[in-house]
């Protein structure tokens, strides 16, 4: 195993790895969603004339739309749909009449789900110094060979690492940073729970590190995939290429200063 993995999982089960990964995961609920007084009063108005294409395209114009169901995003993304499936557009607004419009209201200002959330923090953390540098922007980066991390947005990452390390791969990275000469390239992820979105996550870590690249791969992973176990993500870590960098982002610092 390699032997930031192996690190990474000691730590996981012998520290307080969750206390110690809230510093770089604060993942706190936001508190409910703002709802437009005027947009509600729209609202409101065709619940109660129960006018169910005004009612649907007003709720569609909210940030969340208050029932889950897999044909609401077709909704979104081609308004005009509305007018042209009746059938569904009833359907929908008859789930909404049971609901009430006190219900309806709670549930369009929901917070935002946690592993939503989550995407910024390990930006945020980079950017708080704690590795011991802030990242710099790219004319900083490229000024000198010295210790650095690019402070870069998602498209500027991939055209740097596109440009200058032969990064083919077609996911993005969340980190590119430059040790004793030897750049290194990274995608982060906190994996919540086992299954689903959550592999397809693991999956795309894994993916990034398998990709041509002229510079070291990390996949800076946190979660349960570092639980004693059977399940896919931890059998993947106990069979993996040594080679293959995989590690909590407690432990990256330390990586990053061995090299």
């Amino acid at each position: 195993m390699n032997h930031w993995t192996d690190l990474s999982i000691q730590y996981a089960n012998q520290r307080a790895y969750l206390d110690d990964l809230f510093r770089i995961y604060p993942t706190i609920p936001e508190g409910i969603r703002d709802v437009d007084e005027d947009m509600w009063a729209a609202v409101e108005e065709s619940f109660n004339k129960t006018d169910n294409e005004a009612l649907i395209m007003e709720l569609l114009a909210f940030p969340l739309f208050p029932i889950k169901d897999s044909y609401v995003a077709y909704l979104k993304r081609d308004p005009a749909s509305v007018q042209r499936n009746p059938n569904t557009i009833n359907r929908l607004s008859g789930r909404l009449y049971e609901m009430g419009l006190a219900k309806i209201y709670e549930k369009s200002s929901e917070p935002k789900e946690t592993n939503r959330q989550i995407g910024p923090l390990f930006k945020r953390w980079l950017n708080s110094g704690e590795l011991g540098m802030r990242p710099v922007p790219l004319a900083t980066f490229a000024a000198t060979m010295d210790n650095a991390v690019l402070d870069a947005g998602d498209a500027q990452l991939m055209d740097f690492a596109r440009k200058h390390l032969n990064y083919t791969h077609e996911k993005g990275l969340d980190f590119i940073g430059r040790f004793n000469g030897q750049y290194i390239i990274g995608e982060a992820k906190f994996l919540t729970d086992f299954g689903g979105h959550q592999n397809a996550q693991f999956n795309d870590a894994i993916s990034t590190i398998s990709a041509n690249a002229d510079a070291i791969k990390v996949a800076i992973l946190d979660g349960v995939l570092f639980i004693e176990g059977k399940n896919k993500m931890r059998r993947y870590l106990d069979d993996c290429p040594d080679n293959f960098n995989i590690m909590s982002a407690l432990v990256f610092r330390e990586f990053l200063y061995s090299i």
